[in-house]
């Protein structure tokens, strides 16, 4: 019996009424095991009510009783890590093991939240002028909304929703339609640890569910992390719908690789970070820049290393890779590689065409990795988002930087080298939001923030971190005179000594 996956609106599941359903596959086999409901626009208009209707209690409550709240979802979280991982593999396709590291990096934010209380301490100064004080505060904004994408179904919302809710709004979540489950086991958990019915809520769909979101007047905030067009969209859209917009776009992440470095460790850098969740993340290494005359030697190392990976289904410990989402992305991931030599690239390893004996029917793609790639190339150009691994040559750290530079995204960076001068020239020189120094996927911790630079963010503010504080809340000023108590009206006595 195919199993169906519901909304959750106002603390409860709300069967979906839209009669529209998706498909959601395993990649291992490529079958159909769950239905997930599309919302309609009534749907999300139910679920926006009751995250409303939430917050004139929620938006008043205390900081301890939030934090309460999520003190025991935090505990059940962590009980729970292993059934949410298995939700992840039997949808998503990733191995155990990178689902586990998702729900843990997800934990991180819960953490984060948990002690929001000293990232919304006010600020005041006494006395700015007589009996004047000035005192900053941060409030929550309402309902917020939150649109999340495939290949990390519990990490990414987890990014968001903790803050939010902490910060004292109410949270509308919009996951992705192909791995649905994590989400409403979230949601359960939630609940169970206290939270108020209507503070989160989840409808599934497609554009029908996001377009409401972004125009429903009562939505004061959307984050989104998916692709550029997106992720444009999404700004775009919402903008113009009065609504604050964190939007996180696709990525090209560079990997520049000096003749200094140590080149086994960043031959094991750029292929853990390359081929790791199948490519699967937009922080994965793309695109490897070799300097100077290492590029061969380099070259080598990584096809060695590879070559080794053990391709599977996710639930086999033994398996290192899985297999990707759909069908069609990986068809779409093969044909970047079956044109690549048509290009100028050097095609070191051809992973399409790759199967899993018993499995064939899975989503399956072996690794690929293409040297000397020109930066015309569409494999270079777009973001691939699979296990495929283009190097560069570039003769100067100069002109490796100058390529990095010249890239439309600014996601995440990558310097390997045994110099600390260049790699603070690099850190400073580099256009891109995150960099990582002999660190392959520099991906900050829970209290500072995460966010791109050009195409790969559209927004003012990063996500989690005190960008994430400052985006589910706004500042307000308060000035404030009192009298003197001595100065009070003639037949009040308050025992003070009247001053004349």
């Amino acid at each position: 019996m195919t199993k169906i996956v519901n909304h959750w609106i106002g603390g409860k599941t709300a069967e979906g009424a839209s009669g529209t359903f998706g498909p959601v596959t395993d990649p291992a086999t490529g079958a159909v095991t769950t239905k997930v409901a599309f919302a309609s626009v009534e749907e999300v208009d139910a679920a926006v009510a009751a995250a409303k209707e939430a917050y004139l209690t929620w938006g008043q409550s205390s900081l301890a009783q939030r934090t309460s709240i999520l003190f025991k979802f935090r505990a059940l979280l962590d009980a729970n890590r292993d059934a949410i991982a298995e939700l992840i593999t039997a949808e998503h396709g990733k191995v155990h093991s990178d689902a586990l590291g998702e729900v843990a990096r997800g934990l991180e934010i819960v953490d984060l939240a948990c002690g929001i209380t000293v990232q919304l301490k006010g600020e005041l100064s006494t006395q700015v002028a007589s009996r004047v004080d000035v005192s900053s505060i941060r409030q929550p904004l309402g309902v917020v909304a939150g649109i999340t994408p495939f290949n990390f179904p519990a990490m990414v919302p987890m990014w968001m929703f903790p803050i939010a809710v902490a910060c004292g709004n109410t949270f509308v979540l919009k996951p992705s339609e192909k791995d649905p489950s994590a989400s409403i086991k979230i949601a359960e958990l939630l609940a169970e640890a206290g939270l108020p019915d209507g503070v989160f809520n989840v409808v599934h769909g497609d554009k029908v569910a996001v377009d409401r979101l972004l125009e429903h007047p009562d939505v004061k905030a959307v984050s989104f992390v998916g692709s550029t067009p997106i992720a444009r969209y999404i700004h775009t859209t919402a903008s113009a719908n009065g609504k604050r917009v964190q939007a996180l776009g696709g990525a090209k992440n560079h990997m520049l690789v000096l003749p200094d470095a140590d080149l086994d460790a960043a031959a094991d850098a750029a292929v853990s970070a390359a081929y790791g969740s199948a490519g699967e993340r937009c922080m994965a290494i793309s695109a490897v820049v070799a300097v100077g005359a290492i590029g061969d030697e380099l070259v080598e190392k990584i096809r060695e290393r590879a070559e080794k990976i053990k391709i599977g289904p996710g639930d086999d410990p033994t398996s290192e890779m899985g297999p990707l989402i759909t069908a069609v992305h990986r068809d779409k991931v093969a044909s970047y590689v079956k044109g690549a030599a048509d290009e100028g690239c050097e095609v070191v390893l051809d992973g399409t065409g790759y199967t899993v004996d018993g499995h064939e029917d899975g989503h399956w793609i072996g690794i690929s990795l293409l040297d000397k790639v020109p930066t015309s190339a569409k494999a270079y150009r777009d973001e691939i988002f699979g296990p495929v691994l283009c190097v560069l040559r570039a003769e100067t750290y100069e002109e490796g930087l100058a390529l990095i530079n010249a890239s439309p995204f600014g996601n995440g960076t990558a310097i390997f080298t045994r110099d600390g001068g260049a790699a603070r020239r690099f850190q400073l020189e580099v256009e891109a939001g995150m960099v990582g120094v002999n660190v392959p996927i520099p991906v900050p911790v829970g209290y500072h923030s995460f966010g791109g630079w050009k195409d790969s963010l559209f927004g003012d503010h990063h996500i989690y971190g005190n960008d994430g504080t400052h985006f589910y809340t706004r500042g307000k000023v308060v000035t404030t005179r009192w009298p003197d108590p001595a100065d009070a009206p003639t037949g009040v006595d308050l025992g003070f000594p009247r001053n004349h």
